[in-house]
């Protein structure tokens, strides 16, 4: 059960890593369209503007298509990640299993608390066995 888990949770590290991706690809793509987009002309009332065709526009067109693969790819990698969870029978076994969880979760907060009570008793016990001992080196202390 605890390696299901481990690899339930390595699951979910690397969908988060994944979104993380698919936001990084998303916004260098909006960007790199928006700062390489040619000028438009808004209005018949504004002139043409200036086309100046070279290497970069060629560059540019070829730009897209790649960024449009690399998210693409990312969401491929995401939905495998997806498919890849464990799904246990439904709803109403993930009911069945978070109870069991709350219930050792429950269990194990008794022994704990249980184990610190009595760590304070012990505390306590071995601070009043200090005070004794320094009162009794005080006390043993000749005055000058």
């Amino acid at each position: 059960m605890r390696k299901e888990f481990e690899q339930t949770m390595d699951i979910i590290s690397q969908l988060q890593e994944q979104v993380n991706t698919i936001a990084f690809v998303a916004m260098n793509t909006f960007g790199t369209l928006q700062r390489d987009a040619p000028p438009v002309r808004l209005s018949p009332n504004y002139p043409e503007p200036p086309a100046n065709p070279s290497e970069e526009t060629i560059n540019i067109s070829e730009q897209p298509k790649a960024m449009s693969a690399a998210l693409v790819q990312a969401a491929k990698r995401f939905d495998a990640l997806v498919a890849a969870l464990p799904l246990e029978g439904g709803e109403e076994v993930q009911l069945k299993r978070i109870a069991e969880l709350q219930a050792e979760n429950e269990a194990v907060g008794l022994e704990l608390q249980k184990q610190l009570e009595s760590a304070e008793q012990e505390l306590k016990q071995v601070q009043e066995l200090f005070s004794q001992a320094s009162d009794n080196c005080l006390n043993l202390k000749k005055p000058d």
